[in-house]
């Protein structure tokens, strides 16, 4: 398995877990704790993802560019949070 690869997958099991989990027994529909709790589970996947790329010279493929291992875990977490996100907030604000 690439590199790309598996932290793609990170990322996207974190986001799965966090809008099917734990956003909605802990934030609700309060956007602020939602955002709040967004920002420990990217720091989650960056610590784990710094964890076996950091100091290393690996480059990673996004799209038509090379990135470092932070700064293409954060990007591919926002691409695929993006439409999680936006699919949570419709269906929990619609919910009376």
């Amino acid at each position: 398995m690439s590199a790309e690869l598996s932290i793609l997958l990170l990322n996207a099991v974190i986001i799965v877990i966090a809008y099917v989990s734990v956003y909605p027994k802990l934030a609700g529909k309060n956007i602020n704790k939602v955002a709040l709790f967004d920002f420990v589970a990217s720091g989650l996947a960056i610590f784990i993802v710094a964890n076996k790329y950091w100091g290393t010279a690996i480059h990673f493929d996004f799209l038509m560019f090379e990135l470092n291992w932070f700064w293409f875990t954060l990007l591919s977490y926002s691409i695929l949070e993006i439409p999680v996100a936006i699919w949570y907030f419709r269906t929990t604000l619609n919910k009376r």
